[in-house]
């Protein structure tokens, strides 16, 4: 018979931050399992469960029984199975032993690649309750937990301490065991607000119940009721919460019942930098600021109580006292840091290590502020103040209140040095480096800044890449993919008329000149952050034949590739695209086979109408292809390289290239060398799906 199945874990305090993967991952792992035993319809749905205190989920469509089944093991081909007098050998005889059974009940059967042996039996259907706990223990197993723990004087591993086991389908508990609790229907309800065992009747009952006994157990509603009290909160104060990623995820696996308080501190902790006061709070006591509609910040915050209470002053004025300390503190590093001077400061970046084989952060302090130099100049704009961007850059590093919340670099500098009376163009370029920080971040703004945050990523990826640490993997210690986008989106989005190559050539020679070794490393950073840049691309909802006819160019004017990339799509809609795309890779094939250097093609030396046709197009057209390009006109390009499909059509169909007499054949080739030096000019047309 069909049913639902409730399973619910009952444990201590889960970890927040991982609440709902832990959810997720546990509902996917049991549903996952149940299906693949047969167990599920095809309509069967289901729901996870996740509060501070608990691990469930509901499937609904469970049944009862397995259909029975017929069970299919492929055995050794018959070639291989049997010797000259027909008799099993002894990978056939090791086979029938595994699947117990006899070569009279192995049956033959053919494929495409020959014939084997097959071994069926019929196995009767198992009962859910012979299944239902083993599947339990074994989702729990796979779930992403770095750490386990043992608790009492059991010999069980989980992440917290288990307290309770329910395995009900429909109205029946299931029995079995896991992580030594013996299943069955009992619950509880909110800590603190409900002291009563839960008798669970039936799966459809579980949320209602533990509702009542002030427990939301769908973290999705749990979710939607917090965000829904702490927006009405705010709009009663005329105020907005500041964003905070993964706050509220955090929060909703704090609490079962949520009720969102306001509280307030003294306003002369304003005087503080608002991002210090907002990064404690949300950081350390997991509360809402409250910014006014400036983005200013208020003496007020929310917060996201674990009961709902008629009073509720002494939640709000422990919270009040909580959260002073750490005001205080914030308020302490931010005077030490002002009385102790930056400037200062800088001198002792040479006492700090960067990496062993890349020196310390003073040095790295001088390789960004040559290369921002370099890099402003190129823009025109002022390299000294690039450079004094660079050498600062880093220097707050070193200050307490970096060293208190290091999510705060960049920021702290610009406070400080606004403080010491540099200007702002400095401050700001000095916060701005580290941009973009995400995906999705804002870029620097002025060429000073984008010259520092330049300097910076580029340091790192030829550092790293030059002493062999690149990313393996999921592992990526130094955030050189991260790197790579940022020097990707600086210079595509800005955009910015610089040369990639170059700039990884300027960032490499300013690592040589402090005496660092580094491995041959300009080809593959290039072909790297090129794949970092094929993948965003690909994110933004380009074709992946364009993309590649780009990218098998190597550029290096990252700014050029959008009109690049839109002149080819525009390209691929016209009716010649189909044949110069194939015209240009039979070139490439057949310029692959010839000699590596090729002369130009010699008008003497032309004989056959055809070929005479697509060197006058050539000459025709080649000037034209030439200043479109060098005007970034590529559409236009693009437009002229259409024009000569007529010409490359009857050329293949009237003229043999490899002719045997040697001149010929050369100059035959020269031409359709620079053909395909025409044709290439924009993108590869070759890698076109037209």
């Amino acid at each position: 018979m069909n049913d639902t199945v409730l399973i619910e874990l009952r444990t201590e305090e889960l970890p927040p931050k991982s609440l709902w993967l832990l959810s997720e991952s546990f509902a996917d792992a049991v549903f996952s399992a149940l299906k693949a035993q047969q167990f599920t319809a095809g309509d069967s749905v289901c729901t996870p469960y996740a509060t501070p205190r608990r691990l469930a989920l509901t499937i609904t469509g469970v049944a009862g029984r397995q259909p029975d089944r017929v069970l299919e093991r492929k055995g050794p081909a018959v070639a291989g199975a049997l010797d000259a007098s027909g008799n099993p050998t002894s990978a056939l005889q090791g086979f029938m032993r595994s699947a117990a059974v006899s070569i009279e009940q192995l049956q033959r059967v053919a494929d495409g690649k020959g014939e084997y042996f097959v071994a069926r039996r019929q196995q009767a259907g198992e009962e859910l309750d012979v299944h239902l706990a083993e599947i339990v223990a074994q989702a729990l197993r796979k779930l992403p937990i770095p750490k386990v723990m043992r608790w009492g004087d059991s010999e069980h591993q989980f992440v917290r301490p288990v307290h309770g086991l329910i395995l009900l389908h429909g109205e029946r508990v299931v029995p079995g065991e896991v992580l030594g609790l013996r299943s069955g229907r009992i619950t509880r309800g909110h800590r603190f607000l409900s002291a009563a065992e839960i008798v669970v009747g039936r799966p459809a009952e579980y949320a209602e119940k533990l509702a009542a006994a002030k427990v939301i157990a769908s973290f999705a509603a749990r979710r939607a009721t917090i965000a829904a009290q702490l927006d009405a909160a705010a709009g009663q104060l005329g105020a907005r919460i500041n964003p905070a990623d993964g706050l509220l995820d955090e929060v909703t696996a704090l609490v079962e019942w949520p009720a969102v308080y306001t509280g307030e501190f003294e306003a002369e902790y304003l005087e503080v930098p608002q991002e210090c006061l907002i990064l404690t709070m949300q950081q350390n006591q997991k509360y809402f600021p409250l910014l006014d509609a400036g983005g200013k910040l208020l003496n007020k915050f929310l917060i996201v109580a674990n009961m709902q209470v008629d009073d509720p002053g002494q939640i709000i004025r422990g919270n009040e006292r909580v959260v002073r300390p750490r005001l205080s503190d914030a308020r302490f590093f931010y005077n030490q840091d002002r009385k102790n001077g930056f400037a200062s400061r800088a001198l002792r970046l040479s006492a700090v290590v960067y990496h062993n084989k890349l020196g310390s952060l003073g040095d790295r302090a001088q390789r960004l502020g040559r290369i921002a130099r370099g890099i402003a100049e190129m823009l025109g704009a002022d390299g000294k103040l690039a450079e004094d961007v660079g050498l600062l850059a880093k220097v707050d590093l070193l200050t307490d209140m970096v060293g208190e919340f290091p999510e705060l670099q960049g920021i702290m500098g610009r406070y400080y040095l606004l403080h010491e009376g540099n200007p702002s163009e400095l401050a700001d370029a000095v916060e701005q480096h580290y941009r973009p920080r995400f995906a999705g971040d804002a870029l620097p703004q002025g060429n000073i800044a984008c010259a520092a945050a330049l300097a910076d990523k580029l340091d790192a990826l030829v550092g790293f890449f030059g002493i062999g640490q690149l990313p393996t993997g999921d592992r990526d210690p130094f955030g050189l993919r991260r790197a790579a986008l940022g020097v990707l989106r600086i210079l595509m989005e800005t955009p910015l008329p610089l040369d990639l190559a170059e700039l990884i050539g300027d960032a490499r020679n300013a690592l040589n000149a402090q005496g660092i070794e580094l491995a041959a490393v300009d080809q593959p950073l290039l072909v790297f952050i090129l794949d970092r840049l094929r993948g965003m691309l690909r994110d933004a909802g380009h074709s992946i034949d364009v993309i590649e006819a780009v990218l098998a160019q190597q550029p290096t004017r990252i700014d050029r590739v959008p009109a690049r990339l839109a002149a080819v799509a525009e390209f691929q809609k016209l009716p010649e695209a189909l044949a110069l795309a194939a015209a240009n890779k039979r070139i490439g094939n057949i310029l692959k086979k010839a000699e590596a250097d090729l002369p130009e093609p010699d008008i003497a030396l032309l004989e056959e109408d055809a070929e005479k046709a697509l060197f006058q197009r050539v000459l025709l057209i080649a000037p034209l292809v030439t200043a479109h390009v060098a005007n970034e006109d590529y559409a236009a390009a693009l437009q002229v390289l259409a024009s000569v499909r007529g010409e490359v059509d009857r050329f293949f169909e009237e003229v043999m290239v490899n002719v045997p007499e040697p001149l010929l054949r050369g100059n035959r080739l020269g031409l359709l060398n620079v053909l395909s030096r025409q044709l290439n000019a924009v993108a590869d047309i070759a890698k076109l799906a037209v």
